[in-house]
């Protein structure tokens, strides 16, 4: 099984899919489901959707599927009959993307985890099975309202810092394990309150939700589909949109626009900016906001010091990787340097 993967290179695979006729759904869902041999789910999945032109990032674990992939247009009703013909995987809630990019996956990854998301809970903890209560948007917007509930993010701050619901709690955290720290230190005496929780597609709320349930948080809620699935609904049924600004996704979009609100700062100049990119130095490689005369004037560079190691023979580079770890400085840089006084100005433009 060992031919089960992408033999193209990162540039070939790219060029191939821009020479492609016809046009892509992307598309994410998942299932917390039993599956008894994850690596042969793992492999049939990757035989069919690779024949299919499927690409994009796939988890499969004993605890179920989570999926953001790139669905051809003439074979997505191939697609959905042969998930259908899976008992693990039928009627599946998709949830599309609110713009279609021309490029949001150039490889098909499948990969067999432990767990579908990592958050770090061991499973004495929940009981993925007792979640909190799923809201259509319509209902999420009238539970809004009720001043007993908290909005909380279970994204990182990257993601909330480009978009989120009006009010939301928003933990400053780098990655999901730690933001399930926090929020026990969030939510701390308030179990009588009324929790909402969101995120991108939904998914991490699922253990979450249950873990709070095991708590004794008896008023749990979550967002149906998360974010995507949120606007979808918003649309098709002309409500008002409480999130604002963007919506972050992990494909080769970085972003997708949900509400014209531009709620972030470029992290090098302050100016009004929801534009993530990753430092040009292969390096360093960091994830910050940086608006287009700052993309220019460093080159698409996070501090001077990168655009200097960016200017130097791509030999001189190789051999500094290999002996000085900027991206552990740089984690540092994004925190103070990048942006200094970021939180005290966006209060003046928080939603």
């Amino acid at each position: 099984m060992s031919k089960l993967r992408n033999i193209y290179s990162k540039e070939e695979a790219i060029s191939q899919v821009q020479s492609e006729s016809f046009s892509r759904r992307t598309v994410s869902f998942y299932r917390y489901v039993g599956i008894k041999n994850p690596q042969a789910m793992r492999d049939e999945l990757y035989i069919a959707w690779k024949a299919l032109g499927v690409l994009g990032r796939v988890y499969v674990a004993r605890e179920g599927i989570n999926a953001q992939i790139s669905v051809p247009e003439p074979v997505w009703d191939f697609f959905v009959a042969h998930l259908d013909s899976f008992k693990e995987f039928k009627k599946m809630l998709f949830k599309f993307a609110l713009e279609e990019p021309d490029i949001s996956f150039w490889k098909l990854t499948i990969k067999v985890k432990e767990k579908i998301v990592a958050h770090g809970l061991s499973p004495k903890q929940y009981n993925i099975t007792n979640t909190g209560k799923h809201l259509s948007a319509e209902k999420w917007n009238k539970l809004m309202e009720d001043p007993d509930a908290l909005v909380l993010d279970m994204r990182n701050h990257y993601e909330s810092e480009v978009g989120r619901f009006v009010g939301a709690i928003t933990p400053d955290a780098d990655t999901f394990k730690e933001e399930v720290e926090q929020v026990d230190l969030m939510l701390k005496d308030k179990k009588d309150k009324k929790i909402m929780m969101y995120c991108t597609g939904g998914v991490r709320c699922e253990p979450i939700s249950a873990y709070l349930k095991a708590q004794g948080f008896e008023h749990v809620y979550q967002l149906n589909g998360g974010i995507i699935h949120y606007m979808q609904e918003v649309r098709e049924q002309n409500l008002e949109p409480k999130f604002k600004g963007k919506n972050f996704v992990f494909d080769g979009r970085v972003g997708e626009r949900a509400t014209e609100d531009i709620i972030s700062l470029c992290h090098q100049c302050d100016v009004l900016c929801d534009t993530h990119t990753n430092c040009k130095n292969e390096a360093c490689h960091l994830l910050f906001i940086q608006c287009d005369a700052c993309a220019e004037k460093y080159e698409g560079c996070c501090t001077p010091e990168c655009q200097k190691i960016c200017a130097l023979p791509i030999e001189e580079q190789m051999v500094l990787r290999r002996g000085y770890h900027i991206q552990d400085d740089n984690k540092a840089v994004y925190k103070s340097r990048l942006r200094p006084n970021l939180k005290e100005v966006l209060n003046k433009t928080a939603v």
